[in-house]
């Protein structure tokens, strides 16, 4: 079968190549890609090439594919899976799959170690060891987008899974936020925050009474509040508020007033900036969890903790990278019952947008970049349908349909867009 995928060959160095895949084993599956959502994680392992820590040592001689939260369907199954598995079948991955025999040992995964798996590519071979892990997962919800996010969205989940507390006198901790507690979010407004607050609004087993999602840019914040509303949150018992920290001469007072000088029981901070770690810290309650969630490009990223509180108020932190099966399991749930991650879209484009775009990331405004990688594309904002659609019918149709959905991405977009763009 022959493919088109982006391939990582060194420190910035990314090729759209054309290549034969090797020959369908037994306990192997050949997969056809149709959406993938680029992270910030591919920025970085592009940036770092061989030096990241899921990144293979000779990818200048055996390249990999990146992409790692993409979405297809199933072409032919290899007969130790037959079982399970069947041809056009709709999938999503769980990439991190802690494999022992992997190429990189226990950081393996999808969109960073292999040479012929990852999301930016039309066809892929899905190996054994990712049916061995559970980390298939069969999607049977409309469209493919939400497939594709939902790896990003199990991964805010397997954060608020992760956060614990304890109780005096016993040294049992309480996994999970606190339910009924107060909730912040600092830097929230990017995609992996607006991801936390829909799943926040979402849940059904808990959810905190009060939650505070903070920025420092008021269109961001007011497009997430335009997203994800505190009218609906109130419907769900939840009171949340979208504060501008920029506007504060005192952010750390702001913040504490909000939960009458207690503090907040769970803090998740969403950017790697020393000075947002340190508002975190100083505006946890008794018992308080910090969970950063914001993975540091540089090594020696630090920022100083408050260990008084340590001691005497039982602070603590916690950081997450990705989730698990389970949390996958739970994201498709969620999607199923109407959880709709359309709010994190912001740009489209091809196979042939992903190099610059991957290349370019942190300067690219706005939320996730979803790519469609049998399509030839420009990267594209949903804001700039309008004005493209001036002089091509078919933007002039994307338009008209993501302005009938408060001017989100659909599934009904993605239908039309596969049918009718230029393939790659």
């Amino acid at each position: 079968m022959l493919t088109k995928a982006v391939r990582l060959y060194g420190k910035d160095n990314l090729k759209l190549d054309e290549f034969e895949l090797p020959k369908l084993k037994d306990n192997e599956i050949l997969a056809k890609v149709v959406s993938d959502s680029i992270c910030m994680s591919s920025y970085k392992a592009t940036h770092q090439g061989a030096d990241h820590k899921r990144v293979p040592d000779d990818i200048d001689i055996n390249p990999t594919i990146i992409g790692h939260e993409f979405a297809g369907e199933l072409v032919e199954v290899g007969a130790r899976w037959a079982h399970k598995f069947t041809p056009g079948m709709k999938f999503s991955i769980q990439p991190a799959l802690n494999y022992e025999g992997g190429p990189v040992g226990i950081l393996s995964a999808p969109g960073y170690s292999y040479r012929f798996i990852g999301g930016d590519a039309t066809y892929v071979i899905i190996p054994n060891e990712v049916m061995e892990k559970d980390c298939l997962l069969p999607y049977t919800g409309p469209g493919f987008y939400p497939a594709s996010l939902a790896e990003p969205l199990s991964c805010v989940i397997g954060a608020m899974h992760a956060n614990y507390h304890t109780r005096q006198g016993s040294y049992v901790h309480q996994m999970e936020i606190v339910d009924g507690g107060n909730m912040a979010v600092l830097a929230g407004v990017g995609p992996m925050g607006l991801a936390a607050i829909n799943y926040a609004l979402h849940r059904e087993d808990r959810h905190p009474n009060l939650m505070v999602v903070t920025d420092i840019d008021q269109s961001r914040l007011d497009r997430a509040a335009s997203l994800y509303t505190p009218e609906f949150a109130a419907s769900r018992g939840i009171d949340l508020r979208y504060i501008n920290t920029a506007d504060s001469a005192n952010a750390v007072n702001l913040l504490m007033s909000q939960t009458g000088g207690t503090g907040y029981n769970d803090v998740f901070v969403f950017a790697p900036v020393a000075p947002v770690v340190e508002q975190a810290d100083a505006i946890l309650a008794f018992d308080g969890c910090l969970n950063f969630f914001a993975g540091p490009g540089r090594p020696d990223f630090k920022a100083p903790l408050n260990f008084y509180n340590v001691h005497y108020s039982f602070t603590h932190i916690v950081g997450t990278s990705g989730g698990n099966n389970d949390d996958m399991v739970e994201a498709l749930k969620y999607m199923g019952k109407g959880l709709d991650p359309a709010g994190l879209v912001t740009h489209i484009g091809g196979l042939n947008a992903v190099i610059e775009t991957t290349r370019n990331l942190p300067s690219i405004p706005g939320g996730k970049k979803l790519i469609y990688t049998h399509i030839d594309l420009p990267l594209t904002a949903l804001w700039e349908f309008e004005e493209k659609g001036k002089n091509d019918p078919l933007f002039a149709t994307l338009n008209e349909i993501t302005q009938k959905n408060n001017g989100l991405w659909s599934t009904e977009a993605e239908e039309f867009l596969l049918k009718n763009a230029k393939s790659i």
